[in-house]
This record gives structure tokens, sequence and C-alpha cells, in this order.
């Protein structure tokens, strides 16, 4: 396994079939590893870590105080959602239906390369919000830029 940081880019889209099995690229499989660990994600995706960087999460969640009532939340969320995956021969995963139902896919997905992890959407939910964070990327990156880490994507609806 490489030792070196994980480096996830790119955008593919890719159907998931009858049996809840989705093709995870060819160019993210080596930096996955043999097994790795998928789980709820922010703003209705999945995340996918490679066990290097599930093991960095889990030490930074370590460090938050149980008795912060939003951090146990958070932590019951994540980690209750989690289940370790592995790729069948053909390259795909099996994406438990509790797993699919909270980031609502179906049949179209989109899988993109976020730096450490890969993330797995519904098509029609990423392409929603592609299009509300392209219309504020520069105000985004400007605000980042000024250390606005509370930065977000504006939603409709």
């Amino acid at each position: 396994m490489n030792l070196q940081a994980p480096m996830f880019i790119g955008t593919y889209e890719h159907n998931i079939d009858d049996k809840g099995r989705l093709a995870i690229p060819a160019k993210f499989r080596d930096e996955l590893g043999d097994s790795f660990f998928a789980t709820r994600g922010l703003d209705k995706c999945l995340f996918i870590f490679p066990k290097n960087e599930w093991e960095r999460q889990l030490s930074e969640f370590s460090k938050l105080p149980l008795t912060m009532r939003d951090a146990r939340a958070y932590s019951r969320l994540f980690f209750s959602g989690a289940c370790e995956c592995e790729l069948d021969r053909q390259g795909r995963i099996n994406i438990p239906a509790y797993l699919r139902e909270y980031a609502g896919l179906a049949k179209d997905a989109v899988v993109i390369g976020v730096m450490n992890r890969v993330e797995i959407w519904s098509l029609e939910v990423w392409m929603g919000y592609r299009g509300l964070a392209e219309e504020s990327y520069e105000e985004i990156a400007e605000k980042l830029a000024q250390g606005g880490a509370d930065s977000e994507v504006k939603r409709t609806g």
C-alpha cells in the first residue's frame, strides 16, 4: 500500500446496479487499497477513506470532548454509518442500503476525488450542489483566503 498521503482528484459518472454495486474508478483503486471505509458524508454524499486516512479521522474524533453534545451527535452519525468495503473482481463495491438511502443513490452516481477522500453523490444531488457552488466559487475562495472557514454554499428551497 502507498505510504504517501493519498491524492484523489477528478469526476466520474457511474451507474449503481440493482444489487447496490458501484464501480470505483480505476485511478482511485490503488490509493484506496484492498479495503477501505465508507460512511455518511456531509451535504448528502458518502465519504470513502483509505485505511490510513480513516485512522487519521479516528485520531481527530478521539480528541473531541464527550461533554459536547454536537461532538457526540456527529461522532455517532459518522461512525454508526460506517462500513468496511472491499473491491470485487470488477472493481465494484457494494454500498449498503442505508448508505444508498442517506445519499439518495438509485441509479446514476458521481464519484469524485477530494484530496484525501473519495465522495459518492447521486447525480441529481451533485448537479444541484455543483451548480450552486459554481455560482459562488469566487466568493467562497475570497472568504477562505481571508480566514473565513465558515464559508458555505448557499442553498435555496
